[in-house]
């Protein structure tokens, strides 16, 4: 599996962040490119990867759903196993990702051991629509720290639709980025860029890192 990593994976991988692609774009849209490239510059190398039906649409272009939930995982520990193979026990190693990348994270962290945090950029709580289909009741069984970073228009969970859930947020810190939807785009009437609130949910990854780990 082809990994693409920033170059403070090599340099001084004193914290590396594995970083997961959502359903619809692959590992190097520019998403992923923007938000690697902040995180690099807040001290946190990256390591981003592709699932097994997004590795097969681009081979032959035909794009496809997500393979199911036990591959999804099986590939995403693949990729925990090697970066620490590769970075030692010094390292702290953190899982993480787009929307669905960063609900596999959350939910390999429920399951798994040797994870040091969580961290998810635009978490799916539930499908566009359909506030009642929600997908937080695996976050009580994470053992490790769980930052979530979320837009306040984003159609996946909005501050208001998390009344009612507070049990399960409890151990989690829930930071919103104002006005930014999935893809922390914000209004044109808003002064800052989709770029500024990647680099704001780059600096509070640093803080949550420095704070909690």
């Amino acid at each position: 599996m082809e990994l693409i990593k920033t170059k403070g994976y090599v340099s001084h991988s004193e914290v590396v962040l594995i970083l997961a692609h959502g359903a619809g774009a692959p590992a190097d849209s520019s998403f992923m490119e923007e938000l690697s490239a902040a995180l690099e510059l807040e001290g946190i190398a990256t390591v981003r990867f592709e699932f097994p039906y997004m590795q097969k649409r681009r081979l032959d272009g035909k794009k496809r759903p997500p393979d199911r939930e036990p591959v999804l995982l099986d590939c995403f520990i693949r990729v925990v196993d090697q970066v620490r193979s590769d970075c030692g026990a010094g390292c702290r190693v953190l899982v993480g990702g787009k929307s669905m990348g960063g609900r596999m994270a959350s939910i390999l962290a429920s399951r798994r051991k040797g994870i040091d945090g969580v961290v998810c950029f635009g978490y799916p709580f539930h499908p566009p629509g359909k506030p009642d289909r929600w997908r937080t009741a695996h976050f009580q069984d994470v053992s490790c720290p769980m930052l979530v970073l979320q837009g306040t228009r984003d159609p996946f969970g909005k501050p208001s639709e998390m009344a009612g859930h507070e049990q399960e947020l409890e151990g989690i810190r829930l930071h919103w980025l104002e006005g930014g939807n999935h893809d922390f785009q914000p209004l044109k009437s808003q002064p800052q860029t989709q770029a500024e609130l990647i680099v704001a949910a780059a600096r509070e990854t640093r803080i949550f890192v420095d704070e909690r780990l």
